[in-house]
């Protein structure tokens, strides 16, 4: 079989790469049998894996579509992954056609894949960059630039922030991100959380520590300390599918089994 259009030069079919790993958890089609591979065994570890990457994608939809109600047709989309299945643009532009969007990886396979996904979209743009590195990310040209027109700009921190280990570093990276936006933007969020499995928040991080990507699940108290100087959208800051759901009906009795907490918060 040849080489997907989609694929860049040189990349490594046979290496997993986790962005393709989480376009697979979607139900997508941009990933290989390495990628599936280390999928299902982290499946056999976490059976609940692929339903909370769907719960989260399916707030981010969700949230995408409060905010560009809202009227934001501008995004900055930080730990974006490859934009596939459901990506921001879509989901943006089936209320505002004209929406921008940014997206913006460390992972240079990601980052690659998103160029060539995207070559032919003139609204959209993809930077490798790194939050831990939060003022070079805002001084990229394609990042200014989104900001510099003044319009209020919706940041995603979607699944992204625990996987900053120093606990005292989200609060700062997310402030100084704060500090560059336009009056009326948002900021987007979901963190894994230890609310309501406190007994599987150890097994959860010990997993990921067999990973690239070690991650620190946090309380409640402390994803909401992210939102300071940002007005939180009721219902605040709740599980994953307690946030504007479709369907309130079919949340389920246990919506902490999906270990994660998401909101939605607009500047002051």
């Amino acid at each position: 079989m040849g080489r997907p259009n989609w694929v860049p030069a040189g990349t490594d079919l046979d290496k997993p790469n986790a962005a393709r790993v989480y376009d697979y958890y979607l139900g997508g089609s941009h990933n290989f049998e390495a990628d599936r591979e280390m999928a299902r065994r982290a499946i056999e570890l976490w059976p609940d894996l692929p339903a909370i990457m769907r719960s989260n994608r399916a707030f981010l939809r969700r949230a995408v579509q409060h905010v560009a109600e809202a009227g934001i047709s501008r995004f900055l989309d930080i730990g974006s992954g490859i934009p596939t299945f459901g990506a921001v643009h879509e989901m943006a532009r089936g209320i505002r056609p004209e929406a921008r969007v940014v997206y913006v990886d460390r992972d240079p396979v990601a980052v690659a894949h998103s160029r060539l996904l995207l070559a032919d979209d003139l609204l959209s743009e993809v930077v490798e960059a790194d939050l831990r590195s939060v003022e070079d990310l805002l001084a990229r040209p394609e990042v200014a630039e989104l900001l510099a027109a003044g319009e209020p700009v919706a940041v995603l921190l979607v699944a992204v922030l625990h996987f900053i280990t120093d606990d005292d570093e989200p609060a700062r990276l997310v402030s100084t991100l704060r500090d560059a936006l336009p009056p009326g933007s948002a900021l987007v969020l979901s963190h894994a959380s230890m609310e309501g499995r406190p007994d599987q928040a150890g097994p959860h991080q010990d997993l990921y520590r067999r990973t690239p990507t070690p991650l620190t699940m946090r309380g409640r108290d402390r994803i909401v300390e992210l939102f300071d100087g940002f007005d939180l959208v009721e219902p605040g800051v709740v599980y994953l599918p307690e946030w504007h759901p479709d369907n309130p009906e079919g949340i389920g009795p246990h919506p902490e089994r999906m270990s994660g907490m998401a909101g939605v918060g607009f500047l002051r």
